[in-house]
């Protein structure tokens, strides 16, 4: 086999942009061959793999929603035929939608934002599973999940139920990573604060962060990047002996 069969390899779902995006050009640096899955921008996610390949590694998008588990099966069965292994899992993709109030958000609103957001994750986490654990013959791997500080502040007046469902991740990331402490798998979880990434605009602001900067101890928001090398050191061999643990990536707020 040759040297480039052996370099690691690591899947970012909703990889086109923001976070996901920053964290795959930072793994491709760092010697990673990137999968990343999106749902509807597809010019943006080959820019993502371009510059994956512009740094010598192999890139694979793949569209996916987060929420069909035929597509998430799907998404992985490509990971298999493209590159034979999976050592990290990053579950990024996450939608929010427009700032509301609790009593005006709409049923289905709250059901779409759950089923990407927390069910996504346990999804692509049965199938890395079954990839990673030493029970299935594996080599082990990182699961890296993506909440917010939300989780732990609660959105009120704006995003309540996006909160709720990073909660949901946290949670899980607690039980999952008990589950599989002794099969090679280590699971933790990052809470970005207030990042400047597009997704703002999802919920209808989109300067949003310059707004809620000054709550912020240090007085500013984050970039992507930062994000992505928190997530990156949790994946790597540096945080060996840590699982089920939470980072928060928010400026001290």
């Amino acid at each position: 086999m040759t040297d480039e069969s052996q370099a690691p390899v690591i899947l970012i779902t909703g990889g086109s942009r923001g976070v996901g995006a920053a964290t795959a050009r930072l793994a491709a640096a760092q010697g990673y061959d990137v999968a990343i899955s999106f749902v509807a921008n597809e010019s943006a996610a080959r820019s993502v793999a371009s510059d994956v390949e512009a740094l010598g590694r192999r890139a694979l998008p793949v569209r996916a929603d987060n929420a069909d588990p035929a597509q998430v099966a799907a998404l992985f069965a490509a990971i298999d035929k493209a590159f034979g292994r999976l050592d990290v899992l990053v579950n990024n993709a996450a939608m929010l939608a427009r700032q509301s109030r609790l009593e005006d958000l709409d049923f289905e609103r709250v059901r779409r934002v759950f089923a990407v957001n927390s069910i996504g994750p346990i999804l692509c986490a049965q199938q890395a599973v079954k990839r990673m654990s030493t029970r299935y013959n594996g080599r082990g791997g990182s699961v890296i999940n993506i909440s917010s500080a939300s989780a732990r502040l609660g959105s009120p007046n704006e995003y309540v139920d996006y909160a709720a469902s990073k909660g949901a991740v946290e949670t899980f990331t607690t039980g999952f990573a008990k589950e599989v402490a002794r099969e090679g798998i280590r699971v933790n979880c990052i809470r970005p604060g207030h990042i400047y990434t597009e997704m703002h605009a999802s919920g209808g602001e989109p300067d949003r962060v310059n707004r809620v900067k000054d709550t912020v101890p240090m007085g500013r928001g984050g970039q992507p990047e930062e994000v992505a090398r928190a997530i990156l050191w949790l994946a790597s061999a540096e945080a060996s002996f840590i699982t089920g643990t939470f980072l928060d990536v928010t400026g001290g707020k």
